[in-house]
């Protein structure tokens, strides 16, 4: 078992770190929040009253926060507080230039470090069954493995330093675009006279089916359970789509990729926040249909 410093717990940390703590890691937490260092003290860690103290001679450093910019500042603050061979893992959702810069100076100073962005919300996070998307180095990837494992159930190697959180922006591009199609084919399906349920029974099972529409049906009572049936409350933070299309876009002009779907649902998500439902989930979009 490792010595682990988590810093950030807010509603992914929180899950995350408590189950380290449940697989024996003597966990060191901190947030700025009072209210989410007791809850992980509940859930088994051991606050501390700032960063530097939680990575205190910590063997392995876990950072889970809200923008590149906290993840700099946090490296820059630890990284004295750190031994030899050290490892980071930054689970952040983050841009790729970042997340390369941030590990290419931990490597100068001789610790090791991957981003590792996850795929699965708050429920995963606290169950244990996040999917990790890993950048960095072969033998970090090998050393950060077993950290991860403890707190999903698939971690997979994207590439070097950055992948990662390439692979995250993708995928959530992806995602983002698929759900609005989703929920565009339902608005016109029941526009033309088709119920829902008989609309999904044939898509479900043709070309037409998606993630989108058969995991996480935006239409209430139709499919598995989903946020949809709980009138969006739960789930994906449609602000935190936002915040990752906004991501994909950024890396979309920084390497000239031509993104015009990926472009044009950030400009709906952005509407959409902007009209006072970004703490709705995603799916919720519909709405606007």
């Amino acid at each position: 078992m490792a010595r682990i410093a988590f810093i950030g717990l807010g509603n992914m940390g929180g899950g995350m770190a408590a189950n380290l703590a449940k697989a024996g890691h003597d966990v060191r937490a901190f947030d700025l929040s009072a209210d989410a260092l007791a809850r992980a003290e509940a859930a088994g860690c051991l606050p501390a009253a700032d960063a530097v103290a939680a990575a205190d001679g910590a063997e392995v450093v876990v950072t889970m926060l809200p923008a590149g910019s906290h993840v700099e500042q946090v490296h820059a603050d630890i990284l004295a507080a750190l031994p030899p061979a050290a490892l980071l893992i930054d689970c952040s959702t983050i841009d790729v230039a970042t997340a390369r810069r941030v590990a290419q100076g931990a490597t100068a100073r001789g610790l090791a470090a991957v981003d590792a962005p996850v795929s699965g919300g708050i429920a995963a996070a606290g169950a244990g069954t996040l999917t990790f998307m890993v950048g960095g180095s072969q033998a970090a990837f090998d050393r950060a493995h077993p950290i991860l494992t403890d707190m999903g159930k698939a971690v997979i190697h994207a590439g070097g330093d950055g992948a990662g959180q390439a692979a995250k922006i993708c995928n959530n591009m992806l995602l983002g675009s698929t759900m609005i199609a989703t929920c565009e084919a339902f608005a016109l399906a029941d526009r033309l006279g088709l119920e829902a349920q008989a609309f999904y029974d044939i898509a479900s099972v043709s070309s037409g089916q998606s993630w989108s529409m058969t995991s996480y049906c935006p239409v209430p009572g139709v499919g598995p359970e989903t946020p949809a049936d709980h009138d969006y409350q739960g789930g994906f933070a449609a602000a935190l789509m936002l915040k990752d299309l906004k991501l994909a876009r950024e890396a979309a002009a920084d390497v000239g990729a031509a993104t015009p779907m990926g472009g044009h649902a950030c400009d709906i998500y952005a509407d959409f926040v902007e009209g006072g439902a970004g703490r709705l989930d995603f799916s919720g979009v519909i709405r606007t249909l």
